[in-house]
């Protein structure tokens, strides 16, 4: 398993439209080998922010590295420089394979 994520900190003024923006998109990530999930996540409030954190289960890095050099992958973010920049700085990429999992028994 290969969890990809980017976070973001977003100032509380922009807060509800940056969540309309997630919110209303259309994703095709199902529509890639190896994709298993996608979560956006809201986090704390401080010092006039909300932290963000976008995150995509792949069955490998390798699922996850194919899916960036894909023409889905250009598609999905080919519209990001017409919105307004709604969080501050660069969202920051963090990637990370799994060396243990632990799941509820059956």
């Amino acid at each position: 398993m290969y969890l990809a994520m980017n976070r973001f900190t977003v100032p509380l003024e922009n807060a509800a439209e940056f969540e309309e923006l997630w919110l209303g998109r259309e994703s095709k990530l199902h529509e890639n080998p190896g994709f298993v999930e996608f979560h956006m996540l809201k986090g704390p409030e401080e010092d006039g922010t909300i932290l963000y954190a976008s995150h995509t289960v792949w069955e490998s890095e390798e699922h996850f590295r194919d899916w960036t050099r894909s023409d889905s992958f250009r598609a999905a973010h080919s519209r990001a420089g017409e919105t307004r920049k709604l969080h501050s700085g660069a969202p920051r990429f963090e990637g990370f394979r799994a060396i243990q999992k632990i799941t509820q028994p059956a």
